[in-house]
C-alpha cells in the first residue's frame, strides 16, 4: 500500500480541538495515556498467547520503553503488546472516540470467556492526548503473527492524516513524539520519572528507558583510574515499582511490606494503627488497601488538607482527591482504592456520581467502621488510644452520616464523673451502670473536664449517685442534636430545663419546700427579677443546686453557654437568648439578702447583690462578666464589711 493521505471522520476536527485545548486539564496526563494504551496492548497478546503461542514469535520480555532524543526534540513510547494492522489502525486511529481496546472487550463478553484481562482505555481518545504536546506523531506498528509487515500513521493534528505499509521487524507499537518546543521539559529525566512515578508506577509492566551516567574510568579491580577521564555508560533502567500490593493476597504480603506502604501514600513516619486490605466482587468490583493512622496528621482541621483516597483504575493512578468514595468524618484514613469498572468522564480525571461510586462508598466506610468496632471489642486499651487522637473527627459522622448512626454511636467514648481523668466509658457501658430509677442519660458540654467538674448543675446528681457525661469537644454541640436517645433511654442536657430526678414522694416534699420558699422570698425574688430583667429571663428556685447559691440555665431548646462560646469563635451571630437564673433556696446568701430586704426594702446593697449572683453564676459556667472592674470592687467591699 503506498502512502495516502486521508481526512479523519466528520467533526473530527472539532474533536481534536476538545482533546488537546479542553479534555485534559494536566498536561502530564498524555504519558499516562501511552503507557496505559501500551499496558493494554501487552494484555492483549498475553491472552491471545493462551490459544496460539506462536503470536509471542518468542518475545515475551513484556516491557513499555521511553526513549528520548533531544537533537531531534522526539519522545518515543514503545511496546511488545499486540500491535495492529492496517485496518485495525484505520478503524481505531483514524476515528477519534473509536476504543480498540472497548470492542475487544466486547468481543469477549460475546465469547464469553472465563478469563479475561482487564483494560483501561475505554474512551478511544487517550492516544489523542499527545497533540497536546507534540505538532506531529507518528505510529509504527506490527500485529503479532504478521511476519515483518507493518504499518506507519502520522498526523499532525490538523484534522488529516497519512498512513501507509511498511516493513517493521519488531512486533508491537511505537508511537513517536515530535515534541513542541515549549515542551522540551518532557525529554528530562527527571519529567518522565516523575510522571511514572505518580501515573504509572504500579502498572504491571516494566516502564524502561536508557539512563546515561558519566562516570570515571575504572580498573579492573574497580578502582578510579588517575587521570583516565570519564566514560559515558548507558543502562536501561525500570522506572515504576510494579509494586501494586493492593492486588496481592493478604497472606502473600508481609507487615513490613505494609508499613512500607502506608509510609509511600501517607508521608508518615510511624507504622499505621490498623490496616484493611480487602476485595469486593458482584455489582461493584474493586480492591481497597486502606490504613488508620496511630497518629492525627497535622492538617486533619485544615480547610485546604488533602482530601479523599487515592484512586487507582486497573493499576493506573486517576487522583487522590477522590472525596466521594470516603466521607470527611474519616478523612484522616489513607490508601487507595482500585476499581475495575468505576465509572469516570472521558477524560478519566472526574468521577461521574452514579450508584457504583455509591456502593463502593458504603463498602469502605462500613468496613472502616466494623474495623473500629473490632477493635474497640477486642482490646479496647488500644482503641482508646486511638481515640483520643481521632474521636473529635468520628464524632462529625453523627451529624452527617445518619445511615451509620447507630454504628457510629456504639464507637463513641465519653469522659463522665464516673471515670478518672483519660479513662471514658461507653454508652452502653452508661446505660448498663445506671441506678434504678434513673430514666435519663445525663450529660454537660463544656470547653474542659476541669471546668465541668466544678459546674454547680451537677450539685444533685452527684447526691443522687447518677453518672454525668462530659462533652468537651466542640463538635459535640452537634452529636447531641442528631443523638437524642440511646436504648430508649433520652439524653439530657443537666444545664437546660427543668430537671427532677426525685421519687414521688421526695418530689411532694419538694414541692411543698419551694411553695414555704417561694412565700418567704417573693418579694425579694421579684426585686432579683426586676434588677436582673434585661440580662435573664427568669428567676427560680432550684432542683439542682445542692450547695452552691446560684447558676444560670438555658431553656429545654435554648442554647447554653458553651454553644454560645463556639458560635463566637468560629465568627457567627449568636442570637440573643437569655437564660434563667436559678437560685437555691437553703443557701445563706438568700437568707441573709432577706434579711436586708426586710429592714430596708430600698437598699441599694440588695441592687448590688444581686448583680453579684448574676455574675458569679457567670463565672461557674466558664462565661466572662461584662464588668470585671465593678465586680472585684463590690466582692472587695464586702470583704471589708465582713472584717469589720
Amino acid at each position: 500500500m503506498s502512502k495516502t493521505t486521508k481526512q479523519f471522520q466528520t467533526e473530527v476536527q472539532q474533536l481534536l480541538d476538545l482533546v488537546i485545548h479542553s479534555l485534559y486539564s494536566n498536561k502530564d496526563i498524555f504519558l499516562r495515556e501511552l503507557i496505559s494504551n501500551s499496558s493494554d496492548a501487552i494484555d492483549k497478546i498475553r491472552f491471545e498467547a493462551h490459544s496460539n503461542e506462536a503470536l509471542l514469535e518468542g518475545n515475551s520480555d513484556w516491557k513499555v520503553k521511553i526513549i528520548t532524543d533531544k537533537t531531534a526534540g522526539t519522545l518515543v513510547i514503545r511496546d511488545n503488546g499486540i500491535g495492529m494492522n492496517i485496518a485495525e489502525v484505520e478503524e481505531n486511529i483514524g476515528t477519534i472516540a473509536r476504543s480498540g481496546t472497548k470492542a475487544f472487550m466486547q468481543s469477549l463478553k460475546d465469547k464469553a470467556a472465563s478469563t479475561n484481562p482487564e483494560m483501561i482505555g475505554q474512551f478511544g481518545v487517550g492516544f489523542y492526548a499527545s497533540f497536546m504536546v507534540a505538532d506531529r506523531v507518528t505510529l509504527e506498528t506490527r500485529k503479532a503473527g504478521s511476519a515483518d509487515s507493518g504499518c506507519r500513521w502520522e498526523s499532525a493534528g490538523d484534522g488529516s492524516y497519512t498512513i501507509e505499509e511498511c516493513s517493521r521487524e519488531l512486533r508491537g507499537t511505537e508511537i513517536t513524539l515530535h515534541l513542541k518546543e515549549e515542551f522540551k521539559e518532557y525529554l528530562d529525566e527527571w519529567k518522565i520519572r516523575s510522571i511514572v512515578k505518580k501515573y504509572s508506577d504500579y502498572i504491571q509492566y516494566p516502564v524502561v528507558m536508557d539512563i546515561t551516567r558519566t562516570e570515571p574510568v575504572k580498573g579492573v579491580d574497580g578502582e578510579e583510574i588517575e587521570g583516565a577521564g570519564t566514560i559515558d555508560k548507558t543502562e536501561e533502567q525500570t522506572l515504576n515499582s510494579m509494586k501494586a500490593i493492593w492486588v496481592r493476597p493478604k497472606s502473600e504480603v508481609t507487615e513490613e511490606e505494609y508499613t512500607e506502604f502506608y509510609k509511600h501514600v501517607s508521608h508518615d513516619y510511624d507504622a499505621p494503627f490498623r490496616t484493611i486490605h480487602f476485595s469486593a466482587e458482584g455489582t461493584s468490583e474493586f480492591k481497597a488497601l486502606l490504613y488508620l493512622p496511630s497518629k492525627k496528621p497535622f492538617d486533619m482541621f485544615m480547610n485546604d488538607r488533602k482530601k479523599g483516597l487515592q484512586l487507582y483504575v486497573r493499576r493506573v493512578f486517576i487522583s487522590d482527591k477522590c472525596e466521594e468514595l470516603i466521607p470527611d468524618y474519616l478523612r484522616f484514613v489513607k490508601g487507595v482504592v482500585d476499581s475495575s469498572d468505576l465509572p469516570l468522564n472521558v477524560s478519566r480525571e472526574i468521577l461521574q456520581e452514579d450508584a457504583q461510586i455509591r456502593r463502593i462508598h458504603k463498602s469502605v466506610v462500613g468496613k472502616i467502621l466494623s474495623t473500629l468496632a473490632e477493635v474497640k471489642e477486642q482490646n479496647l486499651d488500644q482503641y482508646v488510644t486511638f481515640w483520643k487522637e481521632f474521636g473529635q473527627v468520628i464524632k462529625e459522622g453523627m451529624h452527617f452520616d445518619y445511615a451509620n448512626k447507630e454504628k457510629l454511636q456504639e464507637l463513641m467514648l465519653f469522659e463522665s464523673t464516673a471515670t478518672a481523668a483519660g479513662a471514658f466509658v461507653s454508652l452502653k457501658e452508661y446505660v448498663e451502670r445506671m441506678p434504678e430509677g434513673q430514666k435519663d442519660i445525663y450529660y454537660i458540654t463544656g470547653s474542659s473536664r476541669e471546668t465541668l467538674e466544678q459546674s454547680p448543675h451537677l450539685e444533685v446528681f452527684r447526691a443522687k449517685g447518677y453518672e454525668v457525661l462530659f462533652l468537651t469537644d466542640p463538635v459535640d454541640e452537634w452529636v447531641v442534636q442528631t443523638l437524642t436517645e440511646y436504648a430508649e433511654k433520652p439524653l439530657k442536657a443537666v444545664d437546660r430545663g427543668d430537671i427532677s430526678l426525685d421519687s414521688e414522694e421526695e418530689q411532694k416534699e419538694k414541692e411543698k419546700k419551694r411553695e414555704e420558699a417561694q412565700k418567704e422570698f417573693s418579694d425579694l425574688i421579684s426585686l432579683i427579677s426586676d434588677r436582673l430583667r434585661d440580662k435573664v429571663k427568669e428567676v427560680r428556685f432550684s432542683n439542682r443546686l445542692t450547695d452552691s447559691a446560684c447558676c444560670l440555665v438555658a431553656d429545654q431548646y435554648g442554647m447554653n453557654a458553651n454553644m454560645e462560646r463556639i458560635m463566637k469563635a468560629m465568627n457567627q451571630t449568636v442570637p440573643d437568648a437569655k437564660r434563667i437564673l436559678e437560685l437555691n433556696p437553703d443557701h445563706a446568701i438568700l437568707k441573709a439578702m432577706a434579711s436586708i430586704h426586710q429592714k430596708d426594702a430600698a437598699a441599694s446593697s440588695l441592687a448590688d447583690y444581686a448583680d453579684l449572683l448574676y455574675d458569679q453564676a457567670l463565672l461557674t459556667e466558664g462565661s466572662t462578666i461584662k464588668d470585671p472592674l465593678r465586680f472585684t470592687k463590690l466582692v472587695s467591699d464586702l470583704m471589708v464589711k465582713a472584717v469589720q
